[in-house]
């Protein structure tokens, strides 16, 4: 495969840190820039940078803190002037941990901070970073072969199937669920806005399935062996949506398998 250039934001651990190194593996050239909001104490990425010393930069983004990101973002211009996949994975289920299951226990804080982290962030990232997407080489995904339909670069939002409407017959998790479905909508309107013109970003949102990761750690117990991913089988099932992607799959909402899923 060939190089790109890559932004992951909340690389720390997770699947933001196996997107990482599944790209530094897979792609010998590329260039990996990993945020987190606290580099010197994200132990894993910092022994991933001592392997991958000269392919991977570390910086520290707090998404929720606007001028980090415009920060990140005049970075990476200077020092690599573009950028072909932007890939927001940094997330919360809840401050507590835990996700309401009942009016009860929902308050303005904790939705306020579950939506500022979940989807405010996201957007705030596409808003500074979408001029170096626009500037991308196409190297991540499918190209048309007409060249009108074809795509500088990727965004891909990390969603959760509970943040599907359709979908919803349980209920509950009101902060996780609102912040998913708003982020939905995001990316929705980011494919409209990012498809216009001669430079267009390819946008969707995609569902990693239950990862064994601390945010669905609560619920472990009540996933089945089988449907509990690794992040490494998730964040590999992921990159191969991503190399799949054009402009006909732009502002679609895909599960971890490549099935569509309803908004």
């Amino acid at each position: 495969m060939a190089g790109g250039t890559v932004l992951v934001q909340g690389a720390s651990r997770g699947l933001g840190l196996h997107f990482c190194k599944h790209i530094l593996s897979a792609r010998k050239q590329a260039k990996v820039i990993a945020t987190c909001r606290n580099p010197e104490a994200a132990s894993a990425l910092q022994a991933l940078h001592g392997l991958y010393a000269q392919n991977l930069t570390v910086l520290r983004l707090d998404a929720t803190r606007e001028a980090e990101i415009r920060d990140a973002a005049e970075a990476v211009a200077k020092e690599h002037g573009h950028l072909d996949l932007l890939i927001n994975s940094g997330a919360m289920l809840h401050p507590s941990a835990r996700g309401e299951t009942s009016l009860r226990e929902i308050s303005a804080e904790g939705l306020s901070i579950t939506l500022a982290t979940n989807t405010i962030g996201p957007l705030v990232m596409a808003k500074y970073f979408a001029p170096l997407l626009r500037k991308g080489t196409g190297a991540f995904g499918d190209q048309f072969p007409d060249q009108a339909k074809q795509h500088t670069a990727i965004l891909v939002n990390l969603t959760a199937k509970v943040g599907s409407i359709g979908d919803n017959t349980l209920g509950g998790w009101y902060s996780y669920r609102m912040s998913k479905a708003a982020l939905n909508m995001a990316t929705k309107n980011l494919s409209i806005e990012l498809g216009r013109g001669k430079t267009k970003v390819v946008c969707v949102c995609l569902h990693p399935g239950t990862v064994d990761t601390d945010l669905s750690k609560p619920y472990h117990r009540n996933v089945p062996r089988v449907k509990l991913f690794t992040p490494e089988y998730s964040v590999n099932c992921l990159m191969n949506i991503i190399e799949k992607l054009d402009m006909g799959k732009t502002g679609k909402f895909f599960a971890w398998d490549g099935s569509e899923l309803p908004w």
